[in-house]
């Protein structure tokens, strides 16, 4: 019996806290998709104008408020002059999120959202200021 507990291989506690640090990392990462996901979501509800933009002003910093704010704004603009559907973003829906972190405190993002009609791609750079991260950059496709 002590030949067999002879022959077994040393625990080694190295990887363990590797696998650790990198489930902290991937928890992080998930982190960031969360908030890329609900952001695009926010954003493209923005467009449709069943959301209102004011409820992302934490999230946006003030360039990226003022564009989305004149993107809703001409495309309520054209929904009104066009004779079909008054709304013309009808339920979009997140369909993939991709993060990819620049350092500790920026990830850009690409997400995937699909409507009634087409997909559509958001890429977005958030920056964590305070603890809270911010979109400095927001391209809607």
């Amino acid at each position: 019996m002590s030949v067999a507990t002879a022959s077994r291989p040393p625990i080694r506690q190295g990887p363990q806290r590797a696998s650790a640090s990198s489930g902290t990392r991937r928890g992080a990462d998930t982190d960031i998709r969360l908030v890329a996901r609900s952001i695009a979501q926010a954003a493209l509800e923005v467009l449709a104008g069943t959301r209102p933009l004011v409820q992302l002003s934490r999230s946006l910093d003030p360039e990226c408020y003022l564009a989305l704010q004149h993107r809703a704004a001409l495309t309520r603009k054209h929904a009104a002059r066009s004779k079909g559907s008054p709304q013309p973003h009808l339920s979009p829906m997140v369909r993939s999120v991709r993060a990819c972190s620049i350092s500790e405190s920026i990830c850009e993002a690409s997400i995937v959202v699909a409507e009634e009609g087409r997909c559509r791609a958001v890429a977005m750079r958030l920056e964590r200021t305070d603890g809270v991260w911010q979109v400095t950059a927001l391209e809607i496709g």
